[in-house]
């Protein structure tokens, strides 16, 4: 009964930013954790960052120091903000969110980067 809406997905040069945003509606109670997760051609899907409702959050290798994920929760949105992106970070990114012993999924966005 939850749906995620994503957006800010597009085709950028190596080097650009994008900021990525993903908002939940339907029946909320409490969210959990919530995250952003990608998937390149040929690959498996891969975690890149995930939030928790406060505290510490945790990021992919590749993406640390580039990447930044934060969350407002009173309008229920997760945010990835993606700086310095280089063509290997081209993918489609999905959104992930945690509602009890629910899990719901974005559509996913595609993040192309040109060289």
């Amino acid at each position: 009964q939850v749906q995620l809406v994503e957006s800010g997905g597009g085709l950028v040069q190596a080097g650009g930013s994008l900021r990525l945003s993903c908002t939940a509606s339907g029946t909320i109670f409490s969210l959990s954790a919530m995250g952003w997760y990608r998937q390149a051609p040929g690959k498996e899907r891969e975690l890149v960052a995930l939030a928790p409702r406060v505290g510490t959050t945790n990021y992919a290798d590749a993406v640390k120091g580039r990447f930044t994920i934060s969350r407002d929760n009173a309008k229920n949105t997760v945010y990835l903000q993606m700086n310095s992106l280089k063509p290997e970070d081209t993918a489609v990114y999905y959104c992930n969110l945690r509602q009890w012993s629910s899990i719901y999924w974005g559509q996913g966005t595609q993040v192309t980067v040109s060289s």
